[in-house]
C-alpha cells in the first residue's frame, strides 16, 4: 500500500511538473527538430546549387577554349546572377574578365573583377582579382587608381605578383627608380620555381640604367 501511495505521489509530482514545463519542453523539442530539418534542407540546397553551377561553369570553360566571348559573357552572367554564392561564380567572373580584357573590352572586364572584389565573399580570389583589375587599369592608363587597387595586405604567395604589377605601373609612368625597387622586391619574394621570376628579371633588365 505504501508503494502505491509513493507511486501516486510521484505521479502527482510529475503531473504538476508537466503542467508547469510541458508546453515549454514541447516547444523546445519542436524548435530543435525544425532547426535540424532546416539545416539539412540548407545543406541539400547548397549541394544542388553547387552541382548546377558546376555544370554551367563546365560550359563556360568550353566557351573560353573556343574563344566564344559572347557565350562566356552569357554563362558568366547566369552563374553570377543565380549562383553568386558559389566558388564557380567567382571563377566564372575571373575567366570572363580575362577574356574580355584580351578582347579589348576593358570596362566589362573591370566590372566583373570589381564584383569578385566587392561581392563574392571569397577573400583569396578577391586579392587575385585586385591584381588583375590593376592590370586593366594600367591598360586604361589609370595609374593612380591601379596603385590604389594594389594597396592591400597580400599573403606571401601573392606578393611577387602584386610587386610585379606595381613595377609595371611605375615603368609605364617612366618612374624607373620606383619600378626597379618594385621588381627587385618582387624577385626577393619569389622563390626559384616561381612562374613570374624569369619575366620579372626581364623587365628589371629592360629598365634604363640607374642614375649614378
Amino acid at each position: 500500500m505504501a508503494y502505491d501511495l509513493e507511486e501516486q505521489e510521484q505521479l502527482a509530482q510529475f503531473k504538476a511538473w508537466w503542467q508547469k514545463y510541458g508546453n515549454f519542453l514541447l516547444t523546445l523539442v519542436t524548435l530543435v527538430l525544425l532547426a535540424f530539418a532546416a539545416y539539412n534542407g540548407w545543406r541539400w540546397y547548397q549541394r544542388e546549387q553547387a552541382r548546377t553551377a558546376a555544370g554551367i561553369y563546365g560550359q563556360l570553360e568550353q566557351a573560353v577554349q573556343s574563344n566564344d566571348v559572347a557565350k562566356v559573357q552569357t554563362l558568366a552572367g547566369s552563374i553570377i546572377e543565380h549562383y553568386g554564392r558559389t566558388t564557380y561564380a567567382v571563377m566564372g567572373a575571373l575567366q570572363a574578365a580575362k577574356l574580355n580584357a584580351e578582347a579589348g573590352d576593358l570596362q566589362k572586364a573591370a566590372e566583373q573583377l570589381r564584383w569578385v572584389i566587392d561581392r563574392s565573399g571569397h577573400d583569396e580570389l578577391a586579392m587575385i582579382a585586385r591584381v588583375r583589375l590593376a592590370g586593366v587599369q594600367l591598360d586604361e592608363k589609370k595609374y593612380e587608381e591601379a596603385l590604389q587597387t594594389l594597396s592591400f595586405t597580400a599573403p606571401a604567395a601573392l606578393l611577387p605578383a602584386v610587386l610585379d604589377r606595381r613595377g609595371d605601373i611605375y615603368a609605364a609612368q617612366n618612374k624607373s627608380a620606383e619600378a626597379r625597387a618594385a621588381y627587385t622586391d618582387a624577385l626577393a619574394k619569389a622563390d626559384a620555381q616561381h612562374p613570374l621570376r624569369a619575366i620579372i628579371q626581364l623587365k628589371l633588365d629592360a629598365l634604363p640604367p640607374a642614375a649614378s
